[in-house]
């Protein structure tokens, strides 16, 4: 008997100093109405703690830079990660939350005026699109039928072109110092070739993002987007994704981000199966604009709005200029924007 009460005596002492060396349970709160806040806005954090425990300090971060407890927004808009680093005794307990933060006003309105009209080869599934020393360059999507081609934009020729493997399925497409770099879909899988020759150069793999969806250059940097709300940053000697934005309205975020186009200091987005062109700031990803296209697909007769939807923008420096068509149409349009 005494054998079974000393185990006894045993568990239940391993239970106790179980429960006694549990840490708090800690988490963050801010003074924002469901963690949404503004862009601009005060907001005050402070920790819950229900069960009382001891804190000796705390130490809070928003995206991994630190932050005070009235903390004003003038950052990155989106989810972003909260953690306050709280030290309790001899412990150090990381409790995390997250804010999410949208713009300050709603995006202006903008429409177009079509410039001139130009052919278009209808077959391809347009995925990239972009100028580079004056001439045209496509990339074009889906399994087995995936190319890359340079165009005389006027007349819709094509000056050069090379067939992906049938397992690519390519999407969009930048050149920076005679590079061209094109994503393909899944596979996981970027390359690089000579803007010249076509060369095939080299690949890269992705890093943080899953898939690949759009690709332009601020003529420094990549940005690469991969059909959410992100736009990540790459770093053209690693490819490794070293920053993102999140693009975010006055209401929300705009996903399913597709093609993208460096435009004097902005980053213009087709959205998928959308007919708008979302205009986005690359320092903190807020919409500041947007592009109604709806009415230039009723020039278009098979016109899809799940299939063969807009994409595809360029921007010529030439004529300041912006070029738009979309996936098998038989035009490319050039347009300047106007704002409503």
């Amino acid at each position: 008997m005494f054998r079974y009460k000393y185990v006894a005596a045993i568990l239940l002492g391993t239970i106790i100093l179980g429960c006694a060396s549990e840490k708090p349970q800690l988490s963050v709160k801010t003074s924002a109405k469901k963690n949404i806040a503004t862009l601009g806005q005060t907001v005050k954090l402070s920790l819950s703690n229900p069960d009382g425990a001891s804190i000796n300090a705390i130490n809070y971060q928003l995206e991994g830079k630190k932050a005070t407890e009235s903390l004003k927004l003038n950052g990155k808009l989106g989810k972003q990660d909260l953690v306050a680093e709280v030290i309790s005794g001899n412990d150090t307990i990381i409790a995390e939350s997250n804010l999410i933060v949208l713009n300050d006003k709603r995006p202006d309105l903008y429409t177009y005026e079509i410039v001139n009209t130009y052919p278009h080869d209808p077959t391809s599934y347009t995925q990239g699109l972009e100028f580079y020393k004056g001439e045209l360059y496509e990339s074009t999507g889906q399994f087995g039928e995936s190319k890359l081609r340079k165009v005389d934009y006027k007349t819709g020729e094509v000056l050069k072109n090379i067939e992906l493997n049938s397992g690519y399925f390519a999407e969009g497409l930048t050149i920076l110092n005679d590079k061209i770099y094109q994503l393909t879909w899944q596979a996981d899988t970027g390359i690089i070739y000579d803007a010249n020759t076509f060369e095939k150069l080299g690949i890269f793999r992705y890093d943080l993002s899953k898939e690949g969806w759009g690709l332009c250059n601020d003529g420094t940097s990549l940005y690469k987007s991969d059909g959410t709300e992100n736009i990540w940053t790459l770093n053209t000697s690693t490819f490794t994704e070293d920053n993102k934005i999140q693009a975010y309205t006055n209401t929300g975020k705009i996903g399913r981000l597709n093609e993208l186009e460096w435009v004097n200091g902005k980053i213009y987005s087709n959205i998928y199966e959308n007919t708008g062109i979302a205009i986005i700031n690359p320092e903190n990803g807020a919409t500041e604009g947007v592009i109604d296209f709806t009415p230039i697909t009723k020039l278009i007769s098979n016109y899809s709005s799940n299939d063969n939807v807009l994409n595809g923008i360029a921007y010529n420096p030439e004529t300041e200029t912006l070029f738009v068509t979309g996936k098998r149409w038989d035009k490319l349009f050039e347009v300047k924007i106007v704002k409503q």
